[in-house]
């Protein structure tokens, strides 16, 4: 039983890695991994930047907030050209320019001339290049293995930006601690070379597109197609309130280490790598347990963890309790984010791929300014303890009212999953997707 068992989990994880045998999902995974590691690196030490120039919780959600509100105003619009334009000449586009950002605000850290004004402006500018990066990003990996390795293709790259999202900012605030925020701020700008390099090696086809219609008829497709379809509709909700509540718990914790541990850069960077760590262990748990039947399950569970580990964080006095609660709320946040990636690209049209995604991004970065003013004016109101306990039960009736629903989403996954194997000619027989058993 135990060597059967065993060989399950061997055979799952192999069809999980399966899209890396492709030479242009290599070059595309490296890249990036380097690259977006690199940004939240920089992003860490921008928010410490900011709070050593300030000592504001408020100023930190503002500076959030002025580099993602333009992914919740453009996104929509970057979604449509993904869709009708070359997916790789954007992608290009959009590292050479943030590249020449983090160029100048090293420049300016290390000559010791940055001003908050600064940090400011080429936050904003990032945020115009990342509305268009996002969801270019999310669908150009359909064009790089072929339909049958998509969801490994999918599940990996997905793992990939998330398990970046936890990593950088651990090494961020370690980088922060010993070398200064400049020396962050010069690696990332060097980061987005191994992306450049990787994007000139890829050889695609040219892809089929959907002729181009006005943007705007073509924008109101996605989000009816999204409106109308319970289980994509469901996953987006939840998104965006994890994103809203919870995901925004990182622009604080500067604030907690000093504040509620005593701390400072140390304790702050030790505290992000112990996310990063139980982010890489949630990929690899959902990777190699997961079954795409079940991933509603993952979905649900993982959020109510997400923000019950947010709730324990505000009650933790202790460094190595903290340590462990960060290890859940990393591993609790990939799981559930790449969880519901997978079953909402599994369920998108290709032809819709680029458009849908950008809703995505809307909901996961796009609304990210908004809880990033709301957390930073509730940490300055009521304390950083108070706001991460918010946040966290927010998360955990969020996930309660979607396992309530999960049934009647099931029944509606399965039904529009047999009508896309029927205009497919049947080559999606054997995919079996359903959000639950």
């Amino acid at each position: 039983m135990k060597n059967q068992r065993a060989l399950k989990i061997e055979k799952k994880l192999f069809s999980a890695l399966h899209a890396f045998k492709y030479r242009n999902f290599k070059l595309f995974f490296g890249g990036q991994f380097i690259s977006i590691t690199g940004n939240y690196i920089q992003t860490v030490a921008q928010a410490w930047l900011v709070y050593r120039l300030t000592g504001s919780a408020a100023l930190l959600g503002l500076v959030a907030f002025s580099g993602q509100i333009s992914i919740f105003i453009l996104a929509p619009i970057s979604g449509f050209v993904a869709d009708v334009k070359s997916r790789r000449g954007i992608l290009f586009a959009t590292q050479v320019a943030p590249m020449l950002f983090s160029f100048v605000l090293a420049g300016l850290t290390l000559t010791g001339r940055v001003q908050v004004w600064h940090v400011f402006t080429i936050a904003a500018l990032l945020g115009v290049v990342n509305a268009f990066d996002f969801p270019v990003r999310q669908a150009f990996v359909a064009e790089l293995v072929t339909k049958d390795d998509l969801m490994s293709a999918v599940t990996l790259n997905s793992s990939m930006i998330n398990s970046a999202r936890t990593i950088g900012p651990g090494i961020g605030g370690l980088l922060v601690a010993s070398v200064g925020e400049g020396w962050c701020f010069l690696g990332n700008a060097l980061s987005y070379v191994a992306v450049i390099i990787g994007l000139l090696m890829i050889r695609t086809e040219a892809q089929p597109h959907k002729p181009a219609q006005h943007f705007r008829a073509g924008i109101a497709e996605a989000f009816n197609f999204v409106r109308h379809t319970g289980p994509v509709g469901a996953l987006l909700v939840l998104l965006g309130l994890i994103s809203f509540m919870g995901l925004r718990y990182e622009i604080l914790m500067p604030v907690y280490a000093r504040e509620m541990l005593h701390g400072g850069p140390r304790e702050f960077g030790l505290m992000m790598a112990a996310s990063g760590i139980g982010a890489i262990a949630g990929s690899l748990v959902l990777a190699t347990l997961g079954d795409v039947r079940t991933l509603g399950d993952w979905v649900g569970l993982a959020a109510a963890g997400f923000g019950g580990s947010l709730v324990l964080l505000s009650f933790s006095h202790s460094f190595g309790v903290s340590l462990i609660v960060m290890l859940l709320i990393g591993f609790t946040m990939v799981t559930q984010l790449d969880a519901s990636n997978t079953l909402v690209q599994r369920i998108v049209p290709d032809e819709m791929r680029g458009r849908v995604m950008a809703i995505w991004t809307m909901m996961l970065s796009g609304l990210a300014p908004f809880g990033s003013l709301l957390v930073g004016a509730l940490a300055q109101r009521f304390t950083a303890r108070r706001t991460f306990a918010a946040g966290g039960m927010a998360c955990v009736m969020g996930a309660m009212a979607f396992g309530f629903c999960l049934p009647i989403l099931q029944r509606e996954a399965r039904k529009l999953i047999t009508r896309r194997r029927r205009e497919d000619g049947g080559s999606g027989a054997k995919e079996g997707v359903s959000l639950t058993r």
